[in-house]
């Protein structure tokens, strides 16, 4: 015969499952604190002719993350924020080289928001 015995509850394991009910809330609050961030530090590191694509960046929550999107548009529809990133050939048969600047502007923001969300994850 096999016998059980078991102490205790289970109410540190219904106290976490109850408080990550809210955990979607609390990380749409640290998205959109976050977002707006992004925008301003992306807007700072674009390198600058016109101002156009600098002043292009916007951000929108979903529930899988943040997107940060760029409104400035070659004629063709090609966002200029991608070419300045990755570079481009020109007409006459020469080649822009890129400049990494998405990546700079974007890891601290990254960086932040995992610990945020961790720090909530945490507090559960």
């Amino acid at each position: 015969m096999i016998r059980f015995t078991l102490k205790g509850d289970f109410k540190k394991t219904e106290k976490f499952f109850n408080g990550s009910k809210t955990l979607p809330k609390q990380i749409g609050l640290i998205f959109d604190k976050y977002g707006q961030q992004g925008v301003e530090a992306l807007r700072n590191y674009t390198p600058k002719n016109t101002g156009e694509t600098a002043s292009g960046w916007t951000y929108q929550v979903h529930n899988w993350g943040i997107s940060w999107n760029n409104s400035n548009l070659t004629s063709t529809g090609t966002p200029v924020a991608i070419l300045i990133q990755y570079g481009h050939g020109t007409r006459g048969g020469g080649y822009v080289q890129g400049t990494d600047y998405i990546n700079p502007a974007i890891k601290p923001i990254f960086d932040r928001i995992s610990d945020d969300i961790w720090k909530e994850v945490q507090n559960l």
